[in-house]
């Protein structure tokens, strides 16, 4: 919802003064132009990204428009979904976890917490950290590691979109002034029809400036930041879960567990100690 009062206040703020000193948007209506900068914008994109980016770009758009970001509520779910299952571990012995792990969608305990049962990277990333813990393929201290190149690997893919898109906006400026250049190549060829055809054409030219300058640094750049800044909260959601299976699997208790994850939070999304442990004594037991 943000990101659209934004760019309805950018767009709102452009329009307004400009009517404000006098224009009419009707004059910044030039079909050709729009059809330059948006298709040599697309073009770039294009060639810039392989196929898989430009999914993963367009999933990520969608999802800073359509999709809320992680917040505190979320993170206070996640928090108790560990500790549920991290409670089942030790009531029941590590074995008792597989039926939760190995088919998620059909778990008591996913169930309570859609945040993270529909949410396919962080499900598949604890799934993916507790699976070792349950068949004990790998040693306790080295689980850390192996979520941790988990990590990084998603990071760098989840900023593939980023780039791109930056790359977008600072090529924008350039494709607006390509624009008007096209624009004065046609006024130049017609100064013989007379100053009003040519101030038109003119007029038409410099809109095509204007229109690579205002969605750069109006909406593609900020909307590669938004990106950046809902791929930190994912990222933070993920060391999370990699703090509390770490510390579970070398055998800290539950509680403690979950505490070392909570203070790995940021402080925006991190829910009081207190409050915490209280919701978590509050949680019925699974059997």
């Amino acid at each position: 919802m943000l990101i659209l009062i934004g760019g309805l206040i950018v767009f709102a703020s452009a329009i307004g003064g400009f009517m404000l000193a006098g224009g009419s948007p009707v004059l910044l209506l030039h079909a050709s132009e729009f059809v330059v900068i948006l298709g040599i914008a697309a073009g770039v994109l294009v060639i810039a990204s392989p196929g898989h980016v430009l999914k993963h770009i367009v999933h990520k758009v969608k999802g800073c428009i359509v999709s809320q970001n992680a917040g505190r509520q979320e993170f206070f779910d996640l928090l108790k979904l560990l500790y549920e299952i991290f409670m089942v571990g030790r009531r029941n012995g590590l074995i008792a976890l597989e039926e939760h792990v190995m088919e998620p969608e059909k778990s008591v305990i996913f169930k309570r917490y859609p945040s993270v049962l529909n949410h396919a990277d962080r499900l598949e990333f604890l799934v993916n950290g507790l699976k070792p813990v349950i068949d004990g393929k790998i040693k306790p201290d080295q689980l850390e590691e192996l979520m941790e190149a988990e990590i990084d690997a998603k990071s760098e893919e989840w900023d593939h979109p980023v780039h791109v898109l930056q790359l977008v906006g600072d090529s924008l400026p350039g494709i607006g002034i390509v624009a008007a250049v096209l624009g004065i190549i046609n006024t130049m060829a017609a100064i013989a029809d007379g100053p009003e055809m040519v101030g038109k054409k003119v007029a038409a030219a410099l809109t095509g400036t204007l229109l690579g300058i205002f969605f750069a640094y109006g909406f593609v750049n900020p909307l590669a930041n938004r990106i950046k800044f809902n791929n930190a909260a994912d990222l933070l959601c993920l060391r999370c879960i990699m703090q509390a299976v770490a510390g579970f699997a070398k055998g800290l208790a539950p509680l403690t567990a979950v505490e070392i994850a909570r203070r790995s939070l940021d402080s925006s999304v991190q829910p009081g100690a207190n409050e915490l442990e209280v919701a978590l004594k509050a949680l019925p037991p699974v059997k």
